[in-house]
């Protein structure tokens, strides 16, 4: 009678530490492959509302987006001014970037009690301003404009460092944005309206980012490896470094050569620890 050969137990351990080596090469191997899927949803998303504002601005002079209150210089609340379907979280998923898409507090306004992080999105907002509303299921998302497009009479808000940039460095439309492919539009953020200035700095750690004043430091987020996705005023959408931020025109006057730049001669040791590994610009 012919004997079947099983596995010995020295085989069997070769087998598993086989198994297990050929796990840790493809593992980190399969996480980058989905971090760059969701990196390029994330630039779809924000590609589509490129599209979205360039059809808006053609129908309107140049003008995609307004505020909702317009009072001293609050010129705040632009997505309650956009039409139902686009404003509508529920309806129009473009509003999130595919590794945040789970909002900080319910449609009642409460927030869980659970540590705020830089894949929280912001809202849910179900306010009326001005005769503006946020629509059945109100608004949110994780993407932020460049607010310096918003129609200005006066000044934008003043900025964490006490600046308050005059409405005639904002862009007046999107067609006038010289350079376009160096203006932001709208990026991966904390917020959805962004008054960013060249002394803005990073937040302190990561998670600092949802309290810090420092606009610059709510769309200065590691959701990406150290970029985030954005579009351009004139369309095109890549990711951007997260020191890059501060060489982008976000204004017509903007200095891209600022103090958290290399022109503006910025010291490693002056980022703080969770920024610094990563190229300056």
């Amino acid at each position: 009678m012919k004997r079947l050969r099983a596995f010995t137990l020295i085989e069997l351990l070769v087998v598993i530490a086989i198994i297990a080596i050929l796990m840790g090469i493809l593992m980190p191997a399969l996480r980058r492959a989905r971090e760059q899927a969701r990196m390029v949803g994330c630039t779809g998303n924000l590609r589509q509302w490129g599209i979205t504002f360039h059809t808006l601005a053609s129908d309107n002079n140049g003008r995609f987006v307004e505020a909702a209150n317009k009072g001293g210089n609050g010129y705040f609340w632009w997505p309650l001014t956009m039409p139902d379907k686009l404003k509508d979280w529920t309806k129009n998923k473009i509003w999130f970037c595919p590794t945040a898409t789970k909002p900080v507090q319910d449609r009642l306004g409460n927030q869980p009690s659970t540590t705020l992080n830089i894949y929280n999105a912001w809202g849910i907002f179900n306010n009326t301003v001005e005769g503006y509303t946020a629509g059945l299921n109100g608004i949110s998302g994780s993407y932020g404009l460049n607010a310096y497009f918003i129609r200005s009479s006066g000044n934008f808000p003043i900025s964490s460092n006490g600046q308050a940039v005059p409405a005639s460095e904002g862009w007046p439309n999107l067609y006038a944005a010289k350079q376009a492919s160096t203006v932001p539009l709208m990026l991966d953020a904390l917020r959805f309206d962004l008054w960013p200035v060249p002394e803005d700095g990073p937040a302190l750690s990561e998670t600092d980012a949802w309290s810090n004043a420092s606009h610059m430091a709510r769309c200065c987020i590691n959701r990406h490896g150290g970029f985030v996705c954005t579009v351009f005023a004139d369309g095109s959408a890549r990711k951007v470094g997260l020191k890059e931020l501060w060489i982008l025109k976000w204004h017509r006057s903007f200095n891209t050569a600022g103090p958290w730049t290399i022109a503006g001669h910025v010291a490693g040791e002056k980022w703080p620890s969770w920024i610094r590994r990563f190229p300056d610009f």
